[in-house]
């Protein structure tokens, strides 16, 4: 799919990537006033890897997430508003306010959850793919997941697994540079963590993470090579979080300078600037606009909703 010249492609990438700016723009700012408690993993200017990834789905197909998930729910069609009143603690959220923000599962949309284990989402991709192929299916699982993901067992065993039985996985690594507050480059003796694929016989690709094209492009492939029995990839998005790890991360082991260099190829604007000759300037802002009203509206409607219920929750605690 052309994202650039495509103008009803180039609208939707737009407006998605506005909406997860937005709706974590709001929530951070829901958490600084006290209306939302807890903690929560932010990815504003990450937005290019979730919608580049999801763009190449269909209908069926499933993703794995991970604590920074937002991005992951809202490209691949979460309802904003069951999102916000999740984060809320609200009787309407997606796991009736039980979950909060890292733990939100979509299975009308294939969204199989998101995961406060780093790497937890992996096994369950392969779980996934083991499962669509043992009952003849066609969807492909897409498993997301960071770059400290990449040194945890778990990530090992998923991906080999996936590989020896040429399940239907794409796993796709937002190296972010930051494991919490550990540097890839002390972490990894690696140039490119897509070089771990080796190990495992499958192929390994980096692409530019805040390029929502290069992102695509490389899922479209690794999708086509996983619906024709050809086993998993391994997909390597360099991005960039503007954030903190959480809300307690001070961000001491990194510069000013150099979150302001990342800053400058926010993938949001950088796609602005090529989508131009595709979307007149009224157009564009009306992607601006959509996205705004939207995550305004899930608001509203997540604060109006009742609160969750204390007395009842055990009840999905125990089987019966």
């Amino acid at each position: 799919m052309d994202l650039i010249g495509n103008a009803a492609a180039a609208r939707q990438a737009l407006v998605t990537m506005w909406t997860i700016r937005r709706f974590e723009e709001a929530v951070d700012d829901l958490f600084a006033r006290g209306l939302m408690h807890g903690t929560m993993h932010l990815s504003i200017g990450q937005e290019a890897v979730p919608v580049g990834a999801c763009l190449a789905l269909s209908d069926g197909d499933y993703i794995t997430s991970t604590h920074r998930g937002h991005g992951h729910c809202i490209a691949k069609g979460a309802r904003l508003a069951d999102m916000m009143a999740e984060l809320l603690a609200k009787e309407t959220g997606y796991c009736r306010g039980r979950g909060g923000s890292m733990h939100i599962a979509d299975v009308a949309t294939g969204n199989l959850g998101a995961n406060g284990i780093v790497a937890g989402g992996v096994p369950i991709a392969a779980g996934a793919g083991l499962a669509v192929k043992m009952r003849g299916g066609s969807e492909v699982v897409v498993s997301f997941f960071g770059d400290g993901a990449v040194n945890e067992g778990a990530w090992h065993e998923g991906v080999n697994l996936a590989a020896i039985w040429d399940l239907p996985v794409v796993f796709v690594c937002e190296n972010n540079h930051y494991g919490m507050s550990m540097s890839v480059s002390r972490a990894f003796r690696v140039k490119q963590l897509s070089e771990r694929a080796a190990a495992y016989g499958i192929p390994g690709v980096t692409v530019d993470g805040n390029d929502p094209q290069a992102v695509h492009d490389a899922v479209t492939d690794a999708v086509a090579r996983a619906r024709a029995g050809e086993g998993p990839t391994l997909i390597e998005a360099t991005t960039y979080r503007w954030k903190g790890h959480s809300k307690s991360d001070k961000n001491l082991y990194r510069t000013r300078e150099e979150i302001e260099q990342w800053r400058e190829r926010d993938p949001i604007a950088r796609f602005e600037q090529r989508v131009a000759a595709t979307l007149e300037d009224q157009e564009i802002q009306s992607c601006r606009d959509e996205a705004r009203d939207a995550v305004r509206a899930a608001v509203r409607a997540a604060h109006a909703a009742p609160d969750a219920s204390a007395d009842s929750l055990t009840e999905a605690v125990y089987a019966r």
